[in-house]
């Protein structure tokens, strides 16, 4: 089965087309259209002019995604209709009702959280339920629980601010530019703890609670603060590697004890990590390491980088298990929800 994945909930435009045979996922192509360097001199995007640019972009990408003749061969179309920017995701599901209501080809409306959810399915090794997913990206921190496709439990998420959304403000008060995951994590790379000559200990919010949320607004103050502090001791490029590396070594902290914690309590098969901050390779080594201590013999799965941020490859996955069981969306009642809850 072929489906055709349209994703634009944010400001990737972006359309992909992936095949299942109910063994195993093969991405026939991926297609993403990047506004960042757009957004970059705003420090954040800018609703408006991601909206503006995936109506430039959609119809140009869909077409490349298909290849020749490739409409021919599509069974059917996903899209994500939230959570996201509504006027971003309003042109992605536009494009799908009208493709939908052309090639007569039945619709899945997709969450977008789950779709990053089943970007771990291209792995194409077998997921055993129950099953934990860190979603982790720039709008959401969430622990899911899965005890099967569809059933899906949200049993920890943040209060406040997303971890990457964090990592982009506290990366704007070092001046280290956007985006900020990346920035932030080229930055700590480079740090030698060793060369440091002052201490830095910033906090890991609601580490110790007992449920499993998160809480990450304090922590860009707490940066704020002691930035503020230290420059009238220190030189700034003395700084800024040293806040870095301490920012995210606190985010990781956080995220690692908390999922390691849920995986023990709900006994779970597999830990799984998905959304654009699962690309951070400091949170991948880190895990890797913690798993094989704390949960041996639970698998461990994290997506390609390519599918850990925005991409339509992950939204057509998702839209294969809607397809083979039939869970179709008439291209009439198509809607968009902006806060749509897993």
């Amino acid at each position: 089965m072929r489906i055709l994945g349209i994703e634009t909930s944010c400001d990737e435009t972006s359309a992909a087309v992936a095949e299942s045979d109910g063994r195993s996922f093969e991405v026939r192509s991926n297609v993403v259209s990047s506004q960042i360097k757009i957004h970059a001199k705003y420090g954040g995007v800018v609703p408006e002019v991601a909206a503006r640019k995936h109506v430039e972009a959609i119809l140009p990408v869909v077409e490349k995604a298909l290849g020749p003749g490739g409409a021919e061969k599509i069974d059917a179309v996903a899209v994500a209709s939230g959570p996201g920017l509504i006027t971003s995701l309003l042109v992605g599901n536009e494009v799908a009702k009208i493709l939908s209501w052309f090639w007569k080809k039945p619709l899945a409306r997709i969450n977008h959280i789950e779709a990053h959810i089943y970007a771990n399915w291209f792995l194409n090794k077998k997921i055993n339920f129950p099953a934990l997913c860190l979603v982790v990206s720039g709008g959401h921190t969430e622990l899911i629980l899965m005890r099967g496709h569809g059933k899906h439990e949200v049993i920890g998420e943040t209060r406040d601010d997303a971890a990457g959304e964090c990592f982009d403000k506290t990366a704007k008060i070092l001046g280290l530019g956007y985006p900020g995951g990346p920035a932030i994590a080229a930055v700590a790379a480079r740090f030698k703890i060793e060369d440091l000559r002052f201490k830095i200990e910033l906090p890991r919010p609601m580490i110790d609670t007992k449920d499993f949320d998160f809480s990450f607004s304090g922590l860009k103050t707490a940066v704020l603060y002691a930035a503020r502090d230290l420059s009238n001791k220190y030189k700034m490029e003395e700084i800024v590697p040293a806040m870095a590396y301490e920012v995210q070594e606190a985010i990781v902290d956080v995220l690692i004890y908390k999922t390691i914690k849920a995986a023990k309590k709900y006994n779970v098969k597999t830990v799984m990590l998905a959304g654009g901050v699962s690309a951070n390779e400091r949170l991948r080594e880190r895990f890797s390491g913690v798993m094989e201590k704390e949960l041996p013999g639970v698998d461990w799965n994290v997506p390609p980088f390519e599918y850990c941020t925005d991409n339509a490859a992950m939204v057509a996955a998702a839209g294969y298990f809607h397809a083979i069981k039939k869970d179709f969306t008439p291209w009439q009642k198509l809607k968009v929800d902006p806060n749509w809850e897993l």
